[in-house]
């Protein structure tokens, strides 16, 4: 595990810096809405409202906004285990697989409990200094626990 995940997350949940962040970093996660709702080395929840803004002409959450809250609820896990890392590990979406189960309206979350995985992989590709893929899942649910999205996102990782 990454002795520097705690410094990390103290940027990540503290608002002011993660909207500097993401309008700096992703923009369009910013204008999309997208916040932290949880994060930890195990989970992280990302949280997203139906508005306006990310909406699609079926009234519901466009797509693309799931996807990039399924993404950021799985990818802050290797951000965060690299910060200020020596040596450095690259990182990269190179798969997505999605299964949309019910309209998204009002507040989603987006869940993923593979924080473990993606720590013990992550220090695996630092030790033998070969690349690694890994499948982490992220759970859209409503307000009311229903679930209304399934993402599969496949993140290669590579020490420099």
């Amino acid at each position: 595990m990454n002795s520097q995940f705690p410094a990390f997350k103290k940027i990540i949940t503290s608002p002011i810096r993660f909207a500097f962040f993401k309008l700096v970093k992703l923009p369009a996660a910013f204008i999309a809405g997208l916040k932290v709702g949880y994060i930890d080395e195990e989970k992280t929840v990302i949280l997203v409202k139906h508005g306006w803004l990310n909406q699609n002409p079926f009234k519901s959450m466009y797509f693309a906004v799931q996807a990039m809250a399924a993404e950021m609820s799985t990818g802050l896990f290797p951000v965060g285990q690299t910060y200020k890392r020596s040596p450095a590990v690259s990182m990269l979406v190179v798969g997505l697989d999605a299964k949309f189960v019910k309209k998204a309206t009002g507040l989603i979350a987006f869940t993923c409990t593979d924080g473990l995985m993606v720590a013990e992989t992550i220090e695996d590709t630092i030790q033998s200094k070969e690349g690694k893929t890994i499948v982490c899942k992220s759970i859209g649910t409503n307000t009311n626990g229903e679930v209304v999205a399934e993402f599969n996102i496949t993140w290669s990782f590579k020490s420099k």
